[in-house]
């Protein structure tokens, strides 16, 4: 006998990249914000469509989405900040003129700081603020029953034009939440797409393991095994959404659903979004060990904290490496221990961002070391301290990648108080939100980084993807006088260098046919030269990893 459905569920899984950049995004970002809140209504009987705007065109998607909600009983989306804002926007913005009493929700990172936007735009019932799992399976239930949806816990919602903030729910571990309902999941359009030669270039891809070969297109998905972060970072939000709360699955609950993934889906790479994955050390020994007992071979890779390696005894670290570990996200953040004491909060002084790289670098694991300049209150000498400390991470461990990224502000931080007072312009229209993301194709903030130091930053970007290889096929002159200047800090014929190199290689491309090599794992902010150069339009702005965090 089959049983009848309790009531159908829409989510919107909205794009993370433009399609005017003329990129896509890599297919290794699941909607997991999606299948998340999913587990519990489907254990309940009732019926959920996801719908993920990745796989799709922008009209296919918003299309899809308001066929789907033809007899649903709610729709629900959610977000970052950057382009998923406007998406979502343009998406539910649809979906309110076709469907005015149809119940929507929405939640996520940006809805969280910022639910007085969403509300104001009159598209939603109500904003699901911090953890989600358990507010949305309350919200079913109260739509199921005609109930209102005002005293909710966990909700923001709109009382006499005014934004009223109901208490939340605990922060809760994963004993109370489902394991994510894969089999909802079609996989094949996400490994079709990442299996394209060609795939390496996708926007957010990560590099190919050794053991598959550089630019080798590989299939992987993307995993949460653990909610929030305790770190206390200022230009984070994570410390007010999640109070600096940290709960993880237990190692052994992640490696049972990830080897049942393993056979069901025959993976290559595990990309962990955790906002903090090695927060507890014996989690992270016992999910390495577990990988290496279990026989089982993937390959996988996480954000990390400098004092966490640090803090890791050798055998550990070799034992991550062993067991698959290929990359590393590392948040160095600033260059000065002043500054990293007084602004950041971590607890990373010296040399530790150095030292931390080049322990997994020996261990032959590449490194994604991000760097910020331009903060709220940061003097010139303070961001060019950080450049050098980038440059030296560089020098000390050639095969990965520390970038310099300027500041972005993220509402519900303290540097975003902190912003708002030295006259940072936040955009007026929630719409206009979705361009304020893209902090790895421009400054968010324009005039924050001095002159003569972002033309260190040019220089330094210039010359290290000159010294990593991603300009040619061939590695000769230019690269080993990359490699020098990054090693003796000097930069005094840099631009003269550069524009050299701009001249050179412009020439060069005419009488070779080999094809540019990727730019999916630089710092789109590198530029080889001047801001007007070839060279520089050359590194291509729109194939970039980007740090997808808690902003």
């Amino acid at each position: 006998m089959i049983q009848r459905s309790k009531g159908k569920i829409v989510l919107y899984q909205p794009q993370q990249v433009d399609a005017s950049l003329g990129a896509e995004s890599s297919k290794d970002m699941l909607p997991l914000e999606c299948l998340a809140i999913a587990a519990e209504p489907l254990a309940q009987g009732y019926e959920v469509v996801i719908v993920d705007g990745s796989l799709y065109d922008q009209e296919t998607a918003h299309r899809m989405v308001l066929e789907a909600c033809e007899g649903a009983m709610l729709y629900g989306t959610t977000g970052i900040l950057g382009f998923m804002v406007k998406d979502a926007y343009l998406c539910t913005e649809k979906v309110h003129a076709r469907f005015p009493d149809l119940k929507r929700v929405i939640g996520g990172w940006f809805a969280s700081v910022r639910p007085d936007l969403q509300l104001q735009s009159g598209f939603y019932d109500a904003v699901v603020c911090g953890q989600g799992e358990q507010a949305f399976a309350e919200i079913v239930e109260a739509v199921q029953c005609g109930e209102p949806l005002d005293d909710l816990k966990s909700l923001a919602v709109m009382r006499d034009g005014e934004v009223v903030h109901n208490q939340r729910h605990p922060v809760v571990g994963w004993d109370q939440i489902r394991n994510m309902p894969w089999h909802v999941l079609d996989i094949e359009p996400y490994r079709a797409h990442q299996m394209r030669a060609d795939s390496h270039r996708d926007i957010l891809r990560m590099p190919s393991p050794s053991w598959i070969g550089e630019r080798k297109p590989y299939f992987g998905i993307v995993y949460f095994s653990s909610f929030g972060c305790p770190e206390p970072c200022k230009f984070c939000c994570s410390p007010f959404v999640t109070n600096r709360r940290w709960k993880a699955m237990p190692a052994e609950r992640m490696l049972d659903d990830l080897c049942e993934l393993k056979e069901r889906w025959n993976f290559d790479v595990v990309r962990f979004h955790d906002a903090n994955f090695g927060v507890l050390k014996p989690r992270v020994r016992e999910f390495a060990e577990g990988i290496l007992d279990r026989g089982v071979k993937f390959g996988w890779n996480c954000f990390i904290e400098t004092h966490s390696i640090l803090s890791y005894e050798e055998d550990l670290l070799d034992k991550m490496a062993e067991s698959g570990m290929h990359l590393a996200e590392i948040g160095a953040e600033t260059g000065t221990d002043e500054f990293m004491k007084a602004q950041i909060g971590k607890p990373i002084k010296g040399d530790d961002n150095v030292r931390a790289t080049a322990e997994m670098d020996k261990r032959g694991i590449e490194c994604s070391v991000t760097y910020i300049i331009g903060y709220p209150h940061e003097s010139a000498e303070n961001m060019l301290a950080t450049l050098d400390q980038a440059r030296q991470c560089q020098v000390a461990s050639p095969r990965s990648s520390p970038t310099v990224w300027p500041y972005r502000p993220i509402p519900g931080t303290e540097m975003w108080d902190q912003s708002l007072e030295l006259g940072f312009e936040p955009p007026k229209e929630l719409v206009d939100w979705g361009s304020l993301g893209e902090y790895h194709l421009h400054e968010t903030w324009p005039g924050r980084i001095p002159p003569e130091v972002a033309k260190v930053r040019r220089l330094y970007c210039h010359y290290q993807t000159l010294a990593r290889g991603l300009v040619r096929e061939k590695d000769g002159l230019w690269e080993n006088l990359a490699r020098w200047r990054l090693r003796s800090g000097n930069y005094a014929l840099g631009s003269v260098e550069a524009k050299a190199f701009d001249v050179w290689n412009r020439i060069a491309k005419r009488f070779r046919r080999d094809e540019e090599k990727s730019r999916s794992w630089v710092d789109p902010g590198h530029k080889t030269g001047t801001e007007e150069s070839a060279a520089a339009k050359g590194i291509d702005q729109k194939r970039a990893v980007s740090r997808v965090t808690t902003g």
